[in-house]
């Protein structure tokens, strides 16, 4: 969502970088030679030292200037006349970077359902050759929201001598509710008829359990109190005949509430720009995503972090509640870390960090 007076910014390069070598993966498994889609917004100036890294959240691009305008505008979190930032599209993404929609090298075969699990951890370290690539040997800040502050921290912890600065923004370890939420999206999609056991073909993907899907997600980034002001029970207007409330007032008789209709928008809107076995990819990397895994305590895990942090909370989030954010926040700083702890007061729940925009810079500021 584009936050309101915001131009988007484009990018100064935008293209891919491949790995020349097999990227061996938490899982067990391997990707030969993958692909990181990345974009570019700004310079790099001549000491490499004003790199930025901005990781999207689930369904986003490398393309944060359309996504988070506001945080790039004049007067915003970045200065693009300072900063050089950069954003990479997500492995198991269908937005350029390999996923289940590319081919498997060592096969000829399209991945398809047969994608590996990939982990945020293992994003972080695909990540880690691109920038040496680049010449940048540390970032002054990493930032993100969801998955995307996921990448954030795992980037402090894997990397502790190449963060200066990491903001993490509504996001805490899936707890048992989010799990939950991410099976019925899972289930939603393999119970389509066109679901083919992932083997669909481009042309017929399982495109009513992939809308469900979105739709079951939309409940988790919005609140009930935004519902409810935005929509009540209020019959469709969206065109749609509405028929008649029957007698009691309790509902439609066969018609349509305002909220069923933008939950239809939004599954709608979601199956034209995204590829259902890419989102059951990232569902498996969101909710697999274990900071101490690898590590015996989280001491040894968060010790190592040698960058100042910035954790925010969401007052309305129920799918990353404040109290596990704040909770997440403190463990850490217990380790000995620099972390301290904000909170966004909104109704616009867990995407009150994209709807929200201006007011998040001022939070961070």
């Amino acid at each position: 969502m584009q936050g309101a007076g915001a131009k988007a910014p484009q990018p100064t390069y935008e293209g891919d970088f491949v790995l020349d070598e097999h990227l061996l993966l938490d899982c067990g498994r391997t990707l030969a030679g993958p692909t990181l889609h990345y974009a570019v917004y700004g310079r790099l100036n001549a000491a490499r030292d004003n790199a930025v890294l901005v990781c999207h959240a689930l369904s986003g691009s490398a393309q944060v200037g359309a996504w988070w305008p506001e945080i790039l505008a004049p007067g915003g979190l970045l200065s693009l006349e300072h900063d050089c930032v950069l954003c990479v599209n997500l492995l198991g993404s269908c937005y350029g970077s390999t996923g289940p929609g590319s081919v498997d090298r060592e096969t000829g075969e399209v991945y398809g359902a047969d994608f590996p699990l990939v982990t945020i951890r293992d994003n972080v370290r695909a990540q880690t050759r691109l920038l040496d690539s680049l010449g940048i040997k540390r970032l002054r800040l990493a930032l993100g929201g969801s998955i995307g502050g996921m990448q954030a921290l795992e980037w402090a912890i894997l990397n502790p001598d190449r963060v200066e600065r990491a903001v993490i923004i509504g996001v805490a370890p899936l707890s048992a509710m989010g799990i939950a939420l991410n099976h019925l999206q899972r289930k939603a999609i393999q119970q389509d008829p066109a679901w083919d056991g992932g083997r669909y073909l481009p042309q017929r993907p399982p495109r009513q359990g992939l809308a469900l899907a979105r739709q079951i997600a939309m409940l988790s980034y919005k609140s009930a109190s935004l519902f409810d002001e935005r929509f009540g029970r209020n019959p469709n207007r969206n065109g749609e005949d509405p028929r008649a409330l029957d007698d009691l007032g309790g509902g439609l008789i066969g018609g349509r509430f305002d909220i069923a209709g933008y939950l239809d928008h939004q599954g709608k809107r979601f199956i034209d720009r995204f590829d259902a076995n890419a989102y059951l990819a990232i569902l498996r990397t969101m909710e697999t995503w274990d900071p101490l895994h690898g590590f015996a305590s989280p001491t040894e895990a968060f010790s190592r972090i040698r960058a100042r942090l910035s954790f925010v909370g969401i007052s309305s989030d129920w799918l990353f509640p404040p109290e596990s954010v704040r909770h997440f926040a403190y463990t850490i700083r217990s380790a000995g870390v620099q972390a301290d702890y904000r909170e966004m007061t909104s109704d616009h729940g867990h995407d009150a960090f994209l709807a929200e925009q201006s007011e998040l810079v001022s939070l961070l500021a």
